[in-house]
């Protein structure tokens, strides 16, 4: 009995303990499910984003050019052009022609059908045919193959702008580099457990001379223009800088670089580097893309690059089916701009950069191939005349022009020298927007009077920017 009461005892005593926790649970004294707080508000609804909406049509920062701005008058014109004729300083070979972007009318001429030496003028109809031929989009890929016998094969796709490591998504000059392809050559071969390779180069993609024949060796071996190679790093040059000696072979001096930047990522190449091919059955280790060609071609314009400028032509040479060389290149690149439309009759071309000696190319020739760039016709050599320098801002117009002259920043043009050859070619807005075409040739120009010949085609195009539809020359 005494047992009963004690057991009922305790049970009371539990109770009392459950109730008194339970009751420090309602007061949130003690953590427990109970509480006597009010209950909490609901959550409120989760945000929802708005919906997309299309935002405001693009509009230009410029205005286009007005279709019906004045016409510049064909004397006023011919008046200027007529000082270019009688002026002893330019010598006794002088062309020139001014045409009316819109109508192709002929404002001024002289010389108009006579062969000229062009020199780098030249270098609009390689830009044209290969923003024609290859595509604005096209990248030259430079790979990294395994073939059938374990060995890496680097194989060259026209790119002789690559970076020795690594590359950059801003540069033109660099846009891909070997550094990058070797990490992923690197990533794939120490996974397999190795830590050597052996290495091959093929740079088959071109053929013949790397260098047009008619470039004086002398200008070669200054480094006005590298051996032509499926690939090199920087232009091929041998020190920082624009211009300098390059090297004698371009591809293997860009596979050498490779081979360090494999080493950079822990696979070194044994034996020396062979040439070779990688085979049907190769298998891709990696692949960079060099810029796109609308992209390259601005550049060699811009910078009037000889070694891009025929690789350029090369390419179009293959994509035409071709030979990769520079009598294949010539051939195409004319081929491709006479497909345009424009009269090639009777020119000439011994390379495609304008360096060598023998090309030639009437003033017409080149105002009407210019033409086409701002013809909206043919919207992807567009880039073409956007690519041109501009006067006294950018390329190698950015020290002419200058003080009063009012073609500043109205000019666009491409530029050609040599020895005893001056040659200007572009565009220029007039005083009215009106947007005129014109090719000026100089090629027996007195020794030490090419620079002095410049001026005076400068002081020309910028007396044709400051013509108004009704001006005079001295307006």
């Amino acid at each position: 009995m005494r047992w009963r009461i004690r057991t009922g005892a305790a049970v009371t005593v539990v109770a009392v303990l459950i109730g008194g926790y339970l009751v420090a649970d309602a007061y949130d004294v003690v953590p427990g499910m109970l509480t006597l707080a009010p209950a909490p508000a609901e959550p409120a609804p989760f945000p929802t984003a708005p919906g997309a909406v299309p935002g405001p049509s693009p509009s230009p920062v410029l205005e286009t050019l007005p279709a019906d701005a004045p016409v510049p008058s064909a004397s006023d014109v011919g008046a200027l052009v007529h000082g270019l004729a009688t002026d002893t300083r330019l010598g006794s070979h002088v062309g020139a022609v001014v045409v009316d972007a819109l109508t192709g009318e002929k404002l001024g001429a002289l010389g108009a059908s006579s062969g000229f030496v062009p020199a780098s003028t030249q270098k609009v109809l390689t830009a044209v045919a290969a923003l024609t031929e290859l595509g604005p989009d096209k990248t030259l890929d430079t790979k990294a193959m395994l073939d059938a016998d374990g060995r890496v094969v680097l194989v060259g796709g026209g790119d002789m702008l690559l970076a020795a490591g690594a590359g950059s998504a801003s540069a033109v000059n660099g846009r891909a580099g070997l550094g990058d392809l070797a990490a992923q050559v690197a990533a794939k071969v120490r996974v397999s457990g190795q830590t050597s390779v052996r290495l091959l180069l093929d740079d088959s993609l071109f053929t013949g001379p790397a260098v047009a024949p008619a470039v004086p060796p002398a200008e070669a071996t200054m480094g006005f223009v590298a051996p032509v190679a499926s690939m090199a790093v920087n232009v091929a040059l041998l020190q920082p800088g624009s211009f300098g000696p390059r090297a004698p072979d371009p591809a293997m001096a860009a596979a050498q670089a490779f081979s360090r930047a494999l080493k950079e990522h822990g696979v070194s190449v044994t034996g020396d580097i062979g040439r070779g091919h990688a085979g049907d059955d190769a298998r891709l280790l990696g692949v960079v893309h060099s810029a796109p060609i609308r992209e390259v071609s601005a550049w060699a314009m811009q910078t009037s690059d000889n070694t891009i400028t025929e690789v350029l032509g090369r390419l179009v040479a293959l994509q035409q089916g071709r030979p990769g060389s520079t009598d294949g290149s010539t051939q195409a690149v004319l081929a491709s701009v006479s497909r345009l439309g424009v009269d090639l009759t009777g020119a000439h071309l011994v390379d495609c950069s304008g360096l060598g000696r023998g090309s030639s190319l009437t003033p017409t020739q080149l105002t009407d191939v210019l033409r086409l760039t701002v013809d909206p016709a043919h919207p992807r050599l567009r880039e073409v005349a956007t690519d041109l320098a501009v006067a006294n801002l950018s390329g190698t117009l950015d020290a002419r022009f200058g003080g009063d002259n009012p073609g500043r920043g109205l000019v666009r043009g491409k530029t050609g020298s040599l020895p005893g050859v001056v040659g200007l070619t572009g565009l220029v807005v007039t005083r009215d927007d009106r947007l005129l075409v014109f090719a000026l040739m100089a090629d027996q120009v007195e020794s030490g009077a090419t620079v002095g010949a410049r001026m005076i085609f400068d002081q020309f195009v910028g007396r044709l920017a400051a013509l108004g539809g009704a001006a005079t020359v001295g307006g």
